[in-house]
């Protein structure tokens, strides 16, 4: 695309970020016919996506928007409306019609038939080709800036102006995909809060050899319970339990440290049983936040609404998915609150373009 096509031009809605979020709301505004333009500062889009589930895809769990509320906790009643707009069974049912085959397992995790991850990133992409929707990518974002008319988004080469703004850049985890953190900037430098990055969804740390020796076997049928110091159990998750060189990992774990994250536990003891062995471990260190399935922390929902995910604080600007400090555990949730909050922004931003380019009384009298 040439920089003079796009330099002082304004489009209704500026996406800034192709990952799940970027890349939904896309698709959104093109049925919803926003005149909307993606950025994403890597190469392609989702690549994040693209290695979900273990490069199969979990894109939502079949289950009722209630449980899924449930589920979530913390971040439930922020995203309660959206989850409501858009349960799992509309996004299952979104990309059947974009003639994904999808395939339920037991508990009601789906993924694409076929277990690829690029069929989804694939649908979107031919979605939004056929919709023709502009997308500019290799293109990192410099600044959002707020200007008289809306805002300017800013890169290296061009600035483009745009009536809204939605960013959905995500969090902090796994940088070498495009998360780096550029979205929470361009926030707090509009006002916003900023709650602190932790990992979430991550393995924990031991040299026990008893994991060490078993590195690379995963057990399915696995289970693992928080307890407090004095034996109450305060969480219990059946699911894989993955031995690795660094510790543990699988579902089971990954569930029971964002628990304890969002807990606040200072003082607490995990037991993990698997390949009948029954382990118990005190205070285990969480692996890094860059290798965190998602990211605990974000901009502050109390700067958002939301009934819109727009910001309460600067006008047209709207949030989706990971930049925001919401999380679920692992399963297919995090995609799904991407989704629902991109699908709930993108409609809030289009109601508010009607209303926002409707001629006065007067000019309708000349």
């Amino acid at each position: 695309m040439k920089t003079d096509s796009v330099k002082n031009r304004q489009v209704q809605l500026a996406i800034v970020g192709g990952g799940a979020a970027g890349m939904f709301a896309a698709s959104v505004a093109a049925d919803l016919r926003l005149g909307a333009v993606l950025i994403e500062r890597k190469a392609r889009l989702g690549s994040k996506v693209l290695m979900t589930a273990n490069g199969r895809c979990n894109f939502t769990k079949d289950i009722s928007p209630d449980r899924f509320l449930a589920d979530v906790g913390p971040c439930a009643k922020f995203v309660a409306k959206a989850i409501r707009e858009c349960p799992p069974r509309r996004i299952a049912d979104g990309f059947k019609s974009l003639h994904v085959p999808v395939r339920r397992m037991a508990d009601g995790r789906l993924f694409p038939a076929d277990g690829k991850a690029t069929t989804i990133v694939h649908a979107f992409g031919d979605l939004l080709r056929d919709t023709e929707t502009p997308i500019i990518t290799n293109c990192p974002v410099t600044a959002v800036e707020q200007t008289h008319g809306g805002f300017a988004i800013v890169t290296k080469n061009f600035t483009l102006e745009a009536k809204n703004v939605l960013i959905a850049t995500g969090g902090v985890s796994y940088p070498k995909l495009g998360s780096v953190g550029d979205g929470q900037k361009f926030a707090k430098s509009l006002g916003h809060s900023i709650v602190p990055y932790r990992p979430g969804l991550i393995g924990l740390e031991t040299a026990d050899p008893r994991i060490v020796r078993r590195a690379g076997r995963r057990y399915e049928d696995g289970r693992a319970k928080v307890c407090g110091p004095d034996g109450t159990v305060l969480f219990d998750y059946r699911g894989e339990v993955d031995c690795e060189q660094f510790g543990l990992s699988g579902a089971a774990v990954y569930n029971s440290q964002r628990f304890i994250e969002h807990a606040g536990l200072k003082d607490w003891e995990i037991e993990v049983w698997f390949d009948r062995e029954r382990l118990r471990f005190r205070n285990l260190k969480p692996r890094p936040v860059k290798e965190a399935i998602v990211t605990i922390g974000g901009v502050a929902l109390d700067d958002v609404n939301p009934e819109t995910m727009e910001s309460k604080i600067v006008p047209g600007l709207y949030f989706a998915g990971e930049v925001l400090d919401i999380d679920g555990p692992t399963g297919g949730y995090n995609l799904t609150l991407a989704f629902a909050t991109a699908r709930l922004a993108v409609a809030s931003a289009a109601a508010r373009w009607r209303i926002t380019s409707r001629p006065s009384s007067a000019a309708k009298t000349r």
